[in-house]
C-alpha cells in the first residue's frame, strides 16, 4: 500500500482529533505501478468516461453541420463492419444473409480541434461495431506503442490481426520513429482485414488552427492514405461551451482538508509529482491513477520544461478518461504552460490538457463545497 505523504502544514489540535469519516490520502509520488503485457491487451477498450459513449449521446452543435454529418458517416462505417458470416457458431451461420462487402476506405480519420468530441465519437464507433469486445481494440497511440514494446512487433500483429476494428486516439506524430513503427503495424493489420479509426495531434510547427490537417496526417502515415476517409469536425471546445470560467485555485488548507475527507483521494505537492512522473513510463499513468477518488495538489506552478509538460499532458488525459476530480492550490491550470509552449508545435496538446484539467477542476470544486456545507451543518448542530 502506498504511504501517506507528510502534510505540508503544521499539525494542529484539530488534526490530531480526527473526525469520523477522515481518510488518509495516498501519494501518487509513492506509486510505482507495474503493468503486465496481458493487462495491456485486456485494457484496450474505451476508458470509463467513454464507456457509455454512443452516437445518440453525442450532441452536435447546431452551428456546426460537420458534427452531425460526422455522426452519420460513422454510423454507416460501423454498419459496414462486424463479424463475418463464417464467424457465427452453430446452425445460425448457415442461414444468415451474407453481408455485402464494404465499399470505400477501411479506415476513418476524425479531423478536428480539441474539445469537439472526437474521442466520444471514436468510442461510439467502437460500441456500435457489431463484434464482440475481444475483437475490437481502443487505445491511445502511447498504449499501442507500449504494447509493441511489451509483446514485440510480430506478436502484436498476431494479437491484433484477429480484430475487426482498431481505434487509435491521439495518434502521436511528434516522434518520427514511433510514427513509422505504428504506420508499419497498421499496414500489416490492414492486410489482415482490420478496419482502422484514428484521431491525431499536431505536428511540431503545424500551428494554424490548433489542429492537425487531414492531408498532413495521411502523408505522415506513409502508404496508408488510401485506407482512410477524413471526417472534418468543426466547433469549439464543448467542455466549456456555455459554462462559467474555471474555478480559482483554493488555499492549501482547503486542498489538504478535502484530501483527508474524500475516500481514495491522493495528496501531492505539485513539484514532487512532476519529478515522480519522470520516473514512470507514460504507458503506466493509467495504473498510477487506479482507484482514486480525487487528485489533490498543492503548489501548482508553471511547468519548467517541455519534457515535463508532455508528461503532464498524458497524466491529464488519464485523469480525464477516468473522471477523477482535481483540486489544486497555487496557480490556475491555464497558467501551467508558458507562452513559448502555447505557440510551439505541441500547442494542441497543451490546450487539450488545460481544457481537460479545467473540466476536472470544476468537478473538484464540488468537493470543497460539500466539505464547507458539512462543516456549516456540524457547527449549526454543535457537532
Amino acid at each position: 500500500m502506498p504511504t501517506s505523504p507528510a502534510s505540508p502544514f503544521p499539525t494542529t489540535q484539530s488534526d490530531r482529533a480526527r473526525r469520523p469519516g477522515d481518510h488518509t490520502p495516498v501519494a501518487l509520488s509513492d506509486r510505482r505501478p507495474e503493468v503486465p503485457a496481458e493487462r495491456l491487451v485486456a485494457e484496450l477498450v474505451p476508458p470509463p468516461r467513454f464507456q457509455k459513449a454512443r452516437f445518440d449521446t453525442y450532441i452536435p452543435d447546431p452551428a456546426q453541420p460537420s458534427q452531425a454529418e460526422a455522426v452519420e458517416a460513422l454510423r454507416y462505417f460501423a454498419s459496414s463492419l462486424g463479424d463475418e458470416p463464417g464467424e457465427e457458431r452453430g446452425i445460425a451461420r448457415w442461414f444468415r444473409r451474407p453481408r455485402p462487402a464494404p465499399r470505400g476506405p477501411r479506415g476513418v480519420y476524425l479531423d478536428g480541434g480539441y474539445g469537439v468530441g472526437k474521442t466520444h465519437l471514436l468510442a461510439a464507433l467502437w460500441h456500435a461495431t457489431a463484434a464482440p469486445p475481444e475483437r475490437k481494440a481502443f487505445g491511445t497511440f502511447v498504449e499501442l506503442t507500449n504494447l509493441v514494446g511489451a509483446l514485440g512487433f510480430q506478436e502484436t500483429v498476431r494479437t491484433l490481426a484477429e480484430h475487426r476494428l482498431l481505434c487509435i486516439d491521439e495518434f502521436e506524430l511528434d516522434d518520427p520513429g514511433d510514427t513509422v513503427l505504428v504506420s508499419t503495424l497498421l499496414g500489416r493489420l490492414v492486410d489482415e482485414g482490420v478496419a482502422l479509426a484514428a484521431t491525431s495531434n499536431t505536428l511540431p510547427g503545424k500551428l494554424g488552427e490548433g489542429r492537425f490537417a487531414a492531408a498532413d496526417f495521411l502523408r505522415e502515415i506513409q502508404g496508408l492514405s488510401a485506407h482512410f476517409r477524413p471526417l472534418r469536425i468543426d466547433g469549439e471546445d464543448y467542455r466549456h461551451r456555455g459554462l462559467p470560467g474555471a474555478p480559482a485555485p483554493y488555499g492549501d488548507e482547503d486542498v489538504v482538508r478535502a484530501a483527508h475527507r474524500v475516500p481514495g483521494a491522493s495528496l501531492d505537492a505539485f513539484p514532487a509529482l512532476l519529478d515522480h512522473l519522470a520516473q514512470v513510463h507514460p504507458s503506466r499513468y493509467g495504473a498510477l491513477c487506479e482507484d482514486l477518488g480525487a487528485v489533490c495538489l498543492t503548489g501548482v506552478a508553471p511547468v519548467p520544461d517541455q519534457s515535463t509538460a508532455l508528461r503532464l499532458v498524458v497524466l491529464a488525459d488519464r485523469l480525464y478518461d477516468r473522471e477523477i476530480p482535481v483540486l489544486a492550490s497555487g496557480r490556475p491550470f491555464d497558467a501551467l504552460f508558458g507562452e513559448d509552449m502555447l505557440k510551439g508545435g505541441y500547442r494542441k496538446k497543451y490546450y487539450r490538457a488545460i481544457s481537460r484539467l479545467t473540466a476536472l477542476a470544476r468537478d473538484g470544486a464540488a468537493l470543497v463545497d460539500e466539505g464547507s456545507a458539512a462543516r456549516a451543518a456540524g457547527g449549526a448542530t454543535g457537532g
